[in-house]
Order: C-alpha cells, then structure tokens, then sequence
C-alpha cells in the first residue's frame, strides 16, 4: 500500500502536489525529483494518491522552515510535505505514513518530528490531524513570500 517513491511517480506526485500548492507549495518536476533523492524518507501510496516527504538535520535544504526548525534544534526529521489526495482520504494514509515515518526516526536515532501547518489560510484537518499524534506548537511566522503564515509543529518520538 505505502512504498519508496520511483522515478515512473512523480509525474502524478507532481500533480497532487500541485493540486494543493496552498498547503504545500509549489515545485517543479525537477525540483521534485531533487527533493526525493535529498529525503530522509519519503513514500507513496501504491494508487500516488498520498506523499510523505521528510529531510533530517542535516539536509542541504534552503526552505525557510526547515532552517527554522534548523536554527533551533540539533537533531530532528521535518515534514516537507504530506499530502492525501480527497479521492484516498478516509483510508488511514497520512497516520499509515507518519506511523512508517516515526519508526525509522527512531530506528536512525531521531527523538523528534517538526512540520509546519497554515495558520493564514488556516487549515483545520491538519491541525486536528497533528494534535491527534502528540504534536505541540513550538513557533509561528509569516511568509510574507509565500502569502501564508505558519504554526511550527513538534512531536518528541
């Protein structure tokens, strides 16, 4: 069901990104394509209606959330993006994939996750989602750049 992302994915991981750049943002297919190779972890769903994509520490990645989570913390693994598309939720996805991901955190030594969520626009399910599992606020910013404030998320493993 859940399983590594392969090259022959991205062109419909691309387009459930982009169908919900304002959650996530927007990325290319090369960009994509360099994110998976750069990720801690990422995965798929089977059908490519769900993405998990993550980065630790010490990843060479310029999104000014990850640096912030960077600038704050020694060792962690951030959320990038995770992402389920409305025709796959109601399936257990995104807990199947932060399961997943929470077990090889902790199996690579990791003892925390970080995210972000929107806070302008706001979004609701995800909030509800990431309280569920045990994550707490940490910080908030707006990027002004990206029209979009931001709740910063971290869940100790």
């Amino acid at each position: 069901m859940l399983r590594a992302i392969e090259p022959a994915d991205l062109p419909e991981l691309l387009e459930l990104n982009q169908a919900h750049v304002t959650e996530l943002s927007s990325l290319s297919h090369e960009r994509l394509a360099e994110l998976v190779d750069a990720a801690f972890w990422s995965r798929c769903a089977d059908s490519r209606g769900a993405l998990l994509l993550t980065f630790d520490q010490d990843a060479d990645y310029d999104s000014p959330n990850f640096i912030w989570f960077k600038e704050k913390y020694g060792r962690f693994v951030y959320v990038d993006r995770i992402v389920v598309s409305p025709s796959e939720r109601g399936k257990g996805l995104a807990a199947k994939l932060y399961e997943e991901l929470f077990a090889e955190a902790r199996d690579k030594g990791h003892t925390m996750i970080c995210c972000e969520v929107n806070s302008d626009p706001p979004n609701p399910g995800s909030d509800r989602f990431h309280e569920a599992l045990g994550f707490k606020e940490a910080g908030a910013a707006h990027l002004a750049d990206r029209g979009k404030s931001v709740r910063y998320l971290v869940c100790p493993l």
